[in-house]
């Protein structure tokens, strides 16, 4: 017997018991049914069961491999587009799709039919990934690190020849294509600064 048909079974004999009886049913439905106390008796004072609306739950559609995977290449050959524009870029890139990749009709339609929000949801983690590619591309080395003097405590220093270097990237969120980056060296006693500009192609 499900939750439904249960409450069915037990409404009336709640409406015509007493109060001490109504509490003897009311655990009884809590612990069968697995509701909260003041849902339980919510549902065995309101309407009769015949009248409710229960709510249906309906589950997202579900996309495959192969569908996250041409939505992924779509989405890095295309320049890495906010959500809506690739959505509308999608029917575009369908015949550069069937070269590469071996799309069912099935694969088709539902990279056709995926939403801008079901899109997010797909990159997030890839979104994640290339966000601190683009702002953490400088990497530690270690091949002069033993050779070179460096002093990190404090800055404090009352003569010239400590210095501050920033290699910095001018590319915004997205590193493709041609941007510019700058190499900038600052002295910190006389706050002397040297910048060299360069462009790159992504």
């Amino acid at each position: 017997m499900g939750r439904r048909e249960y409450l069915r079974a037990i409404y009336d004999r709640y409406q015509r018991s007493s109060l001490e009886q109504k509490g003897t049913i009311l655990d009884e439905f809590c612990k069968v049914c697995g509701y909260h106390r003041k849902y339980a008796i919510r549902l065995l004072s309101g309407r009769r069961p015949e009248a409710h609306r229960w709510p249906f739950r309906t589950r997202g559609p579900s996309y495959g491999r192969p569908v996250i995977q041409a939505l992924v290449q779509v989405w890095e050959a295309a320049g890495y587009p906010w959500s809506v524009r690739l959505k509308a870029l999608l029917p575009l890139w369908l015949p550069w799709l069937r070269r590469r990749l071996a799309l069912s009709a099935d694969t088709e339609r539902q990279l056709l039919a995926i939403s801008p929000r079901q899109i997010d949801r797909r990159l997030r983690a890839r979104k994640r990934i290339l966000r601190r590619r683009l702002y953490g591309r400088t990497k530690p080395g270690t091949l002069l690190k033993h050779h070179i003097p460096i002093k990190t405590d404090h800055w404090d220093v009352t003569a010239p020849g400590f210095t501050e270097i920033d290699l910095v990237s001018h590319s915004g969120e997205c590193a493709a294509g041609e941007f510019a980056h700058s190499f900038n060296l600052t002295d910190i006693h006389s706050a002397w600064t040297e910048i060299l500009r360069g462009a790159r192609q992504g």
